[in-house]
């Protein structure tokens, strides 16, 4: 039931939203340049890889050693305004449609991740990684990642779809008051690095 949902909603939302998808890739190839979509590897379903796709938001700026500039410099104006408005997710309702993503699931991390989890930590990859979830509804990049985690497994354990309808609204309006989209103090998330315990379980 959920996988039907989840497939017809996104493939919906391509087909209507599909003329806001030309003019923010224009915009994109105007003021970034190519390529427009911004491609990453990351851990879904049991850690199974998959490609993650995202309009892009940072320029390709490098240093005289050749090394990518901090992001807080290649993120420009433009970018951050797709961020606020969570406009560079858009391309993933493709990940959704093709099985790699859920609408609402814990976020899809970094590969290089996957061996600092916690056992409890990496329940989170017991079910398919959601494009929003219950961290990103209660706090999201405002949170600490073992904040973000607990929330991840309390979803995981108690996952229903009234729950995802819920999150669904509350990502509606999160998105609209532009809540919890940067991490205090830094331009992006600060990298995970590891938890020095083990979680107990989540709660709302």
């Amino acid at each position: 039931m959920k996988r039907l949902f989840d497939f017809t909603v996104s493939l919906i939302l391509m087909v209507v939203l599909f003329p806001i998808f030309i003019v923010i890739a224009w915009l994109i190839k105007l003021k970034l340049g190519s390529p427009i979509i911004f491609k990453q590897e990351r851990p879904g379903l049991g850690g199974r890889r998959f490609l993650l796709y995202k309009f892009r938001t940072m320029t390709d700026e490098k240093d005289h050693k050749g090394q990518l500039l901090p992001d807080f410099i290649r993120l420009t104006p433009f970018g951050s305004f797709l961020r606020k408005y969570s406009l560079d997710e858009y391309p993933q309702l493709w990940n959704v449609v093709k099985g790699d993503l859920s609408l609402v699931g814990p976020r899809p991390l970094l590969v290089e991740y996957l061996p600092l989890y916690t056992k409890e930590q990496f329940l989170r990859h017991n079910v398919r990684p959601g494009i929003t979830g219950w961290a990103q509804v209660n706090g999201r990049n405002a949170l600490s990642w073992e904040e973000k985690f607990k929330l991840d497994v309390w979803y995981v354990k108690n996952q229903s779809i009234f729950l995802d309808m819920k999150i669904l609204l509350m990502t509606a309006y999160k998105v609209i008051i532009s809540d919890g989209i940067n991490q205090p103090g830094n331009a992006t998330v600060e990298s995970f690095k590891g938890s020095n315990s083990t979680m107990g379980g989540g709660n709302t």
